[in-house]
């Protein structure tokens, strides 16, 4: 029986590989497409995202037009103000004949009143006392003066220790900013002690009030150099008080200003703890 060579058929292609999945050498195909098709795939994407860059960059342009750079376009979230206290601790605890446990609460208030020195607050506007001072045309807004002064025996400038060393201690309210806030009323601070026996309290400037002159606040680039009215209450503090925790609540009254709501404790209100040794 003959045995037949087996060639292959003139003009028949050879057999693929797995390689020409790859690079086609006959066809010239990458991946399975030519370079002009990749070329054309290529242009596609960059049109397409291109565009797409395009119009986002357009969008945020737009957008940013009818931003104001000084105020904020919507305002409505928070109506009325929280409450802050300095020093800047809501649990204030030392020993009134130990120095180096209140200096750092003496410290903290000093730093902070720098700006109400009487000298610095000499360069603003002496206001009108119980009228707003609305600017809403001038570019450049007006700064009413608060004289560090009229924190009295809380000012530090009687006494230094701000009554630490005496066991009385002073600690400084005041309502956070939020532009055009207009508080209707005449509004003031009040501070109760939330334990059983009453705490006497002693306020500057005088009742806590709270003057309208300060308002409104017109943003921190147009109002430049304005500082927020302060209450300074000093808690008179006997003997008996001392080496006992006494809860003080602060809220501002008078005014339309919210200071009760259960979901924000800081909300037109602000509580803080004093244990004072000796």
């Amino acid at each position: 029986m003959s045995k037949k060579n087996e060639e292959p058929a003139e003009g028949k292609e050879p057999e693929s590989s797995w390689k020409d999945v790859i690079y086609n050498p006959r066809t010239g195909e990458f991946f399975g497409r030519t370079a002009n098709n990749w070329g054309l795939i290529l242009l596609f994407y960059l049109v397409f995202y291109g565009f797409l860059v395009a119009m986002f960059v357009f969008t945020m342009w737009v957008m940013l037009q009818t931003l104001n750079d000084d105020t904020p376009k919507y305002r409505d979230r928070v109506a009325s103000p929280g409450l802050a206290i300095r020093p800047n601790s809501l649990n204030i605890v030392f020993n009134r004949s130990e120095p180096l446990q209140y200096d750092q609460y003496v410290q903290h208030l000093e730093l902070f009143l720098h700006r109400y020195n009487d000298s610095e607050q000499a360069k603003n506007d002496l206001c009108m006392a119980g009228q707003y001072s609305e600017q809403d045309e001038e570019p450049q807004k007006k700064v009413c003066q608060f004289r560090r002064s009229l924190l009295q025996h809380c000012s530090g400038m009687e006494d230094t220790t701000y009554g630490y060393a005496k066991g009385q201690p002073c600690v400084i309210v005041k309502m956070n900013r939020i532009i055009g806030l207009k508080p209707a009323g005449d509004p003031y601070i009040n501070c109760t002690s939330k334990g059983d026996k009453p705490l006497q309290m002693q306020y500057f400037p005088h009742e806590g009030t709270i003057d309208r002159m300060y308002f409104p606040y017109y943003g921190k680039k147009t109002h430049e150099g304005y500082v927020q009215p302060l209450v300074a209450v000093k808690l008179l503090l006997k003997k008996e008080d001392y080496n006992s925790e006494l809860i003080v609540e602060c809220k501002v009254e008078g005014s339309n200003l919210k200071n009760n709501d259960e979901r924000d404790k800081f909300l037109g209100r602000v509580t803080f703890q004093v244990l004072v040794t000796e």
